[in-house]
């Protein structure tokens, strides 16, 4: 709504060109619902909370939202439509190496937690309590699942290594993703731009500084180390 706004008071219309008394628009209401589902727990907020956050009577906000759970499904739609949009597009773009689109799916998640950061932190914190957060997880499992076949074909085109399941892989690259709703803030020292470089070098080149000896070249240097020391010690 860009032409009218809540009055705290009544809870009906306003024109944003009136001046005086404030009010809230619906994108302001579902904002402030968010957040506060983040902070206290959906199951553990009521209507009346969000009222006294806003300070609106229910009356006032029941004329434009029809329900806690029309406000929570409006969040959970707005996480998982970006995420959906952009990485089913690009698990589907079979022009380019799996491990490219990989990452681009990786760097393009990074993006959308960080401009959607409270809706994917409720997205997250979904438990399939309800009717509406068990159509959501089922539209997170359809993203999941893609993001699998997606690892699996970098596998499969000798991109990743083969040691470990691509499940497994899939959790871990973006568990990682994931966990930073836990500490990234808007704002703070480190943007989407360096967040989404940090963990695909990470993921995909790692941490060493030297080049990385294979998994058989540590376990035979330290079978060698081993025997050394036995023999050393008869």
């Amino acid at each position: 709504m860009t032409a009218s706004e809540l009055d705290p008071a009544t809870g009906g219309e306003i024109s944003t060109a009136r001046r005086g008394r404030p009010g809230y628009d619906q994108e302001t209401v579902l904002r402030r619902a968010i957040d506060l589902f983040n902070r206290q727990g959906y199951d553990a907020t009521s209507m009346g909370d969000l009222a006294r956050e806003l300070g609106l009577s229910k009356s006032a906000i029941y004329h434009h939202v029809p329900s806690k759970e029309h406000l929570l499904a409006s969040g959970l739609d707005e996480a998982l439509g970006a995420l959906s949009s952009t990485v089913t597009t690009i698990a589907a773009t079979s022009d380019k190496p799996a491990e490219e689109r990989l990452r681009a799916a990786i760097r393009s998640s990074v993006e959308i937690l960080v401009a959607h950061l409270a809706a994917v932190t409720l997205l997250l914190r979904a438990r399939g309590n309800s009717e509406v957060e068990q159509a959501a997880l089922e539209r997170r499992r359809a993203i999941d699942d893609a993001l699998a076949e997606l690892v699996r074909d970098a596998v499969r085109e000798g991109s990743l290594r083969t040691d470990i399941e691509p499940e497994l892989i899939s959790r871990l690259l973006f568990g990682m993703v994931n966990s930073s709703t836990e500490w990234f803030h808007t704002g703070g020292s480190v943007d989407a731009g360096a967040l989404a470089h940090a963990i695909t070098g990470i993921a995909f080149d790692g941490l060493s500084q030297r080049p990385l000896a294979t998994d058989q070249q540590d376990a035979q240097a330290s079978k060698s180390t081993t025997t050394s020391s036995e023999t050393g010690n008869v």
